[in-house]
């Protein structure tokens, strides 16, 4: 009786491992769901604000042309105007004092009161193609700074100490690796990224960089203390950020910030699981500066 119930819990422990494997594939599949859905969200609101700053300029851009076509025809016009009237100057004096007189009495009046039509209306249109020019530099500068700050908001902040590094990874939103680089022609390694430092300025906080990405060489000169260096690659969903928060004679202190996961990893996530066969783990990705323990073995079946 004992070796049957036995037997059976045996058989009961295979049926539930199928069952809590399943479970923990589907969690693992709506995570990877999440990270894919906050991904494209990123780009779509990239690229929405990009576009309207496109169209916003292509639109400042048609009313600026249009008003120095008119602004050209007035001055066409009121050049015309002035030869004309010197024309006519030119005949009064060879015609002498008679023919002044005529020619000031038959379009004296009529001439000047269509000139000063013509030139209010050139100082109009002048006036409002500055202030349209002003407008565009405006609505250019508002765009960038939200686009910015958006950007800022979604890939975290940056961080200007080591302790605001561990608040940034303790986020758990990409992974972080800090580094010190002396001046060398050398190429070393963090995270994704290889870097070399080729020149700084300690007195003006700033420095030269040298960078592989993708097997193509790069160069970065004259970047600032604390400004974001951003490195698009081809399998990444967000962009890769360079900060250098420290920077002393031939040597600079920062980080590479990077996503998790690459778009062929969560695109594997998203395939669907078979019931006969065993689906690989996805890849993992880059160490980051602390390591997660690794999990505990399960207990053997009884």
């Amino acid at each position: 009786m004992d070796e049957n119930r036995e037997k059976f819990g045996i058989e009961e422990s295979g049926e539930t491992t199928p069952w809590l494997t399943s479970r923990w594939l589907l969690i693992f599949a709506v995570v990877a769901l999440a990270a894919a859905g906050i991904a494209l969200g990123y780009g779509f609101h990239q690229q929405s604000l990009v576009g309207q700053l496109s169209s916003h300029e292509e639109q400042m851009g048609t009313t600026i042309a249009e008003l120095r076509g008119q602004v050209d025809t007035l001055t066409t016009k009121l050049n015309d105007i002035t030869a004309a009237q010197q024309a006519a100057a030119a005949a009064q004096n060879d015609a002498g004092p008679a023919g002044a007189k005529n020619a000031s009495g038959k379009r004296g009046p009529g001439t000047d009161k269509r000139l000063k039509q013509l030139q209010t209306r050139l100082d109009d249109q002048q006036k409002q193609l500055k202030d349209t020019q002003d407008d565009v530099a405006k609505t250019r500068t508002d765009l960038e700074g939200s686009l910015s700050s958006t950007r800022d908001e979604l890939n975290g902040s940056i961080a200007r100490t080591h302790e605001d590094l561990v608040v940034l990874q303790k986020r758990g939103e990409r992974n972080f690796f800090e580094f010190d680089l002396v001046r060398s022609k050398e190429f070393q390694r963090f995270g994704p990224l290889m870097l070399s430092l080729r020149r700084t300025d300690w007195k003006h906080k700033n420095y030269d960089l040298a960078l592989v990405v993708d097997d193509n060489q790069l160069s970065k000169k004259h970047v600032n203390l604390y400004e974001p260096v951003w490195i698009h690659r081809v399998d990444d969903p967000q962009p890769v950020q360079i900060v250098i928060n420290k920077i002393e004679r031939n040597v600079v202190h920062g980080y590479v910030s990077a996503p998790k996961y690459r778009n062929s990893d969560l695109a594997a996530t998203m395939t669907p699981v078979s019931s006969t066969t065993t689906t690989p783990p996805p890849a993992q990705p880059d160490t980051p500066v602390a390591p997660s323990n690794p999990p505990n073995p399960e207990p053997p079946l009884l």
